[in-house]
């Protein structure tokens, strides 16, 4: 059982590499899944670790990504962007780039979900005040002596 765990933490890694080159390369998962010929949703699957990914798909995917199995396996954002010095701070740059990214897209999709709940309530308001507001019937009014 641990060796199961401890290959299923492998395949996840590898995922995550091929995830992570995948948006460092600015290519959607659209474009990857139809340069290897797969249909959007089944390499969603196995980005998510739904299906098993199979060494000849594994192939397929460095070949789209133009990289070796070997860089998939062992992804290295420092080398991949450039080794010098320089190129670790571009590389780092170029991370914090992405994760800034995808936290300001999840940031805007909030904000609009908001946003979206403020104009409902607001409407819901707006009727609320267009509504008649109860009146004593004239009976009561009566009593109290007016007519």
């Amino acid at each position: 059982m641990a060796i199961e765990a401890s290959l299923l933490k492998e395949v996840e890694s590898v995922l995550n590499n091929i995830r992570k080159i995948r948006e460092l390369k600015n290519i959607t998962r659209d474009q990857l899944a139809a340069d290897i010929g797969m249909s959007t949703s089944g390499y969603a699957k196995i980005e998510r670790c739904e299906i098993e990914l199979t060494l000849s798909r594994l192939y397929q995917i460095a070949q789209a990504l133009e990289l070796k199995v070997q860089e998939l396996l062992d992804f290295n954002a420092i080398q991949m962007l450039g080794g010098d010095e320089r190129g670790h701070a571009n590389a780092a740059a170029e991370i914090g780039k992405t994760q800034d990214s995808y936290e300001t897209t999840i940031f805007h999709k909030y904000i609009e979900k908001l946003e979206d709940e403020n104009l409902r309530l607001k409407a819901e308001l707006l009727a609320y005040r267009a509504e008649p507001r109860y009146e004593k019937p004239a009976y009561l009014l009566q009593k109290n002596g007016r007519s």
